[in-house]
C-alpha cells in the first residue's frame, strides 16, 4: 500500500459571501497547491470544516477535488461525521471517487469508550470504503485518547484496509512506538506543523497540515535541510514557521488560515459559526503579519 510521503495541505473550504460552498475555487486551490510542491491533499477535515458542511455539501467539494487534482494530487477524504450513518453515507460515496484514501476522526459527542469500541467503529467505517486506504485521524479535538499503538495492533487484525494514522498529537514517544508496529507495516503522517523537524527526526516520511497551503515552500526547504543534517538552517527556518504560527494562534486557526490564502490571491470565504469570522481590519493584519513572518520568499523555488 502507497504511503502518505512529502508534504499534505489540509485545504479550506471555500464559502462565497453567503457562506455557500464555493466549488469553483477549489480548482484555484489546487493548482496553487500543485505549483508549491505538495503531493496531496486532505480533505474536509478540520480545515476543512466538514463537520459543518452537510453531507450534500460534503460529496460535492470531493468530487470538485478529483476534477479538479485531474490525478496531481493523492487525495484522502475525512468522512467523519457525529453520526454513524452520515460516516457510511459519506464513506460509500467516497468508495465510488478516484482518490487514495478515507479518514475518519472519533465522534465527539457520544465517544467510544474503549480502544476495542473505536476499533470496532473504525472496521465498520472502513468497511464502507474496501477499495480505498483507510488512516483514524488521532486528534485532541475529538476527545478520545487511546494510546495509538494498541489501536493499531487491534486494528491490524480487525481492519484490513487499516494504511495507518494521520497523527494530530505531540507525543512522539507514542509516534514512534506507532512507526514501529508490525515491523514498520503502518503509516503515520505526522500532523503538527510547527514540530515537523521534530516529527522527520523520529521517521516521519510525510505531514499533514493546514499551513501547508499557502506556506508549503518553507517547509520543502526545512525538511530539505534536515535531510542534510544541516540544523541551523532548520532552526532559522523554524524562526518564520513560529511567526507564523503565532499569527494563527492569535486570530484563531482556521480564520487566520483562510486570511492567509488572500496572500496567493485566492478568496476562500469566512470560516462558518460557530467559529467567529475576522473583521475586514484583522484579516488585513493577518495578511501583513503573515507577510512580515517571511515565508512567502520561498515560492521561488515554485518558479
Amino acid at each position: 500500500m502507497n504511503k502518505l510521503e512529502g508534504l499534505i495541505a489540509a485545504p479550506h473550504t471555500p464559502f462565497d459571501k453567503n457562506g455557500d460552498v464555493n466549488l469553483p475555487v477549489i480548482d484555484q486551490i489546487a493548482e496553487l497547491l500543485i505549483k508549491q510542491g505538495v503531493k496531496g491533499v486532505y480533505v474536509c477535515g478540520t480545515t476543512g470544516e466538514g463537520v459543518n458542511c452537510s453531507v450534500a455539501e460534503r460529496k460535492a467539494i470531493a468530487e470538485r477535488w478529483v476534477k479538479a487534482a485531474n490525478g496531481r494530487l493523492s487525495i484522502t477524504v475525512h468522512t467523519g461525521a457525529l453520526s454513524i450513518a452520515d460516516t457510511i453515507d459519506l464513506t460509500r460515496h467516497a468508495e465510488t471517487l478516484d482518490i487514495f484514501a478515507t479518514s475518519v476522526i472519533a465522534p465527539c459527542f457520544f465517544k467510544p469508550g474503549s480502544v476495542d469500541d473505536l476499533v470496532a467503529y473504525c472496521a465498520t467505517v472502513a468497511a464502507a470504503a474496501p477499495s480505498k486506504a483507510f488512516y483514524y485521524y488521532h486528534s485532541g479535538m475529538s476527545g478520545v485518547m487511546f494510546d495509538m499503538e494498541q489501536f493499531l495492533e487491534k486494528g491490524d487484525k480487525a481492519i484490513p484496509n487499516l494504511a495507518g494514522i494521520k497523527f494530530n498529537h505531540i507525543d512522539l514517544y507514542e509516534y514512534q512506538r506507532c512507526i514501529r508496529v508490525c515491523d514498520g507495516k503502518f503509516d503515520i503522517p505526522f500532523g503538527v506543523d510547527e514540530m515537523l523537524p521534530a516529527g522527520l527526526a523520529v521517521g516521519a516520511i510525510g505531514g499533514v497540515g493546514s499551513t501547508y497551503n499557502y506556506a508549503a515552500p518553507l517547509y520543502l526547504d526545512i525538511i530539505d535541510a534536515a535531510k542534510r543534517g544541516d540544523q541551523v538552517t532548520v532552526s532559522k527556518l523554524m524562526d518564520k514557521v513560529i511567526a507564523l504560527i503565532r499569527v494563527l494562534v492569535q486570530y484563531g486557526g482556521v480564520a487566520a488560515g483562510k486570511a492567509a490564502m488572500e496572500l496567493h490571491g485566492i478568496e476562500v470565504g469566512d470560516p462558518r459559526q460557530p467559529i467567529r469570522a475576522l473583521t475586514a481590519e484583522q484579516k488585513a493584519e493577518v495578511v501583513e503579519k503573515m507577510r512580515v513572518a517571511g515565508f512567502m520568499e520561498h515560492m521561488n523555488r515554485c518558479e
